[in-house]
């Protein structure tokens, strides 16, 4: 008895040790073989593995075509005071005193800041008082300009000294907004200020007075402000069948590169819809105002120019006797400087080649070749610094103006001053529309400002806006369950939105 009981001890003891045995080589194997252990759960720095960072690939750099920005208004940018500035051609001199209607015209701004003087000058000089011009500022940089921070190179530089001193006021938004939210930031601006209407415009036109007409609304007067203000004035008419009061949203003036809206009309429809930021958000707005049966009419006012390219001097729209327009066509200096950068490339690529022909040569210790390779690189970069110091003499600003005591006014529809006048932008228009990289290339043409507060990369920034339209479209799509403008053509009433189901 005694004796079984022995074994039996021996026995469970020697089961014991072995299973203690196998689970240690166990956990030792699983170790080995990866698997994870159990940890404590802090652990210092040294135990957390680093990831070894990896290069970034960079895309290939791309040569500018841009060449240096000077200002377009000489005799402005040697002044010191308003009174130092030309007079406006007194056919086009605004009513004085101020008719009794408001009239504040909005004029946004992102980049490109001589389109933006040019059109400012452009509406002071076609009769529009200075004092009810605002400029709305929208380029996301802050008080950056305000405070002097940014440079003339900068696409998004905007000079308030000049624009205080030609009269005009200066509204910053307080971040970058798309088309949508801007046009809501004057309508916002509008309630603020309770205005009941307001004028607004493109930053990227020229409006001109028209001279070879007799005036067809106010007498003895012909400049886009007058003709304006009269089609103001026939808004508040009532409606001649009815006797009410007429519904009215907006008047086109060259469809809206110049419009006037009606802030409770705008109000009624709720505004633009800012999910929509870009292009199809005037489709959206305008086939709204439409549905609720409100009206939008075309008004004659004078010469509205579309344009991508600026006037060298502004002080040709002051129509002053001896001044002659003068443009330099951008599609021609693209592809100049197109051509420019595209030989440069080519030339640092045969430059890099015979670099590498040079390393090869002196690993292989053979001393001619070296000296027949260095050569023509070291005349490779002389080239180019010829070409550089060309390309930028030609863009050196011009010499000082004359003083504007030195100017007389011209005569209204002269042949020789305001004909060649209208033949420029004429052509300046046409340009635009010419482009074979679209009639916007001017938006994304300027590049400089690198280092400067709150600066971006130019192709970046307006890729991404190119990419917010995209979205725009398709968000108007799914809005309308269509892709086009004609939303009203095709039965769509108020109340439809994001309730059709889509037609493609």
């Amino acid at each position: 008895m005694l004796v079984n009981l022995r074994q039996r001890t021996y026995f469970l003891a020697t089961a014991c040790i072995i299973f203690i045995f196998s689970v240690a080589f166990y956990l030792r194997t699983e170790i080995a073989l990866g698997a994870s252990p159990i940890v404590e759960e802090h652990q210092t720095e040294e135990q957390i593995e680093t990831p070894i960072p990896q290069k970034p690939k960079y895309k290939p750099e791309k040569a500018s075509i841009s060449p240096p920005i000077i200002d377009n208004f000489p005799l402005a940018a040697a002044a010191h005071s308003a009174s130092d500035l030309p007079t406006i051609a007194p056919w086009n001199a605004p009513p004085s005193p101020h008719v009794p209607e408001s009239t504040p015209l909005f004029i946004g701004f992102t980049r490109n800041w001589r389109l933006l003087q040019q059109v400012v000058v452009s509406y002071i000089t076609s009769g529009w008082p200075p004092e009810d011009i605002y400029v709305v500022e929208n380029t996301g940089v802050m008080n950056s300009n305000k405070n002097g921070q940014l440079s003339l190179q900068n696409p998004f530089f905007l000079n308030h000294t000049r624009l205080n001193m030609l009269g005009v006021n200066v509204l910053v938004t307080p971040t970058l907004f798309s088309f949508a939210q801007l046009q809501n930031f004057y309508l916002y601006t509008s309630i603020q200020h309770e205005w009941k209407h307001y004028f607004w415009s493109h930053m990227d036109v020229v409006a001109v007075s028209k001279e070879d007409s007799p005036p067809d609304y106010i007498p003895d007067s012909n400049s886009i402000y007058t003709h304006c203000v009269s089609a103001l004035r026939d808004t508040a008419v009532p409606d001649p069948e009815t006797g009410a009061a007429q519904r009215w949203a907006m008047r086109f003036f060259a469809y809206d590169n110049l419009a006037l809206v009606n802030v409770d009309a705008f109000i009624e429809v709720g505004g633009w819809d800012t999910m929509i930021p870009f292009y199809m958000g005037d489709c959206d707005m305008h086939a709204r105002i439409e549905m609720a049966g409100l009206s939008i009419k075309d008004e004659p006012a004078g010469l509205i120019y579309d344009v991508a390219s600026s006037l060298e001097d502004l002080l040709v729209l002051y129509r002053k006797v001896g001044i002659s327009p003068e443009w330099t066509d951008p599609n021609v200096l693209d592809d100049e400087q197109r051509a420019i950068a595209e030989e440069a490339e080519r030339k640092a690529e045969e430059s890099k080649l015979q670099g590498e022909m040079l390393e090869k040569g002196k690993r292989e210790m053979v001393t001619g070749e070296t000296e027949a390779v260095r050569g023509p690189a070291t005349l490779h970069k002389n080239e180019i610094e010829t070409q550089d110091q060309e390309l930028h003499h030609e863009f050196l600003p011009p010499s000082p103006p004359p003083s504007i005591s030195t100017f007389a006014s011209d005569t209204p529809n002269s042949p020789t001053h305001f004909a060649p006048l209208l033949s420029t932008l004429d052509r300046m228009q046409n340009s635009k529309h010419a482009s074979s990289r679209g009639r916007n290339t001017w938006q994304g043409r300027q590049v400089g400002g690198l280092g400067e507060p709150f600066y971006r990369d130019s192709e970046g920034f307006e890729r991404a806006i190119g990419m917010a339209i995209d979205h725009g479209r398709a968000v108007f799509a799914e809005k309308w369950g269509h892709r086009g403008c004609d939303i009203v053509r095709i039965g769509m009433q108020a109340g439809d939105a994001w309730r059709v189901e889509r037609d493609w």
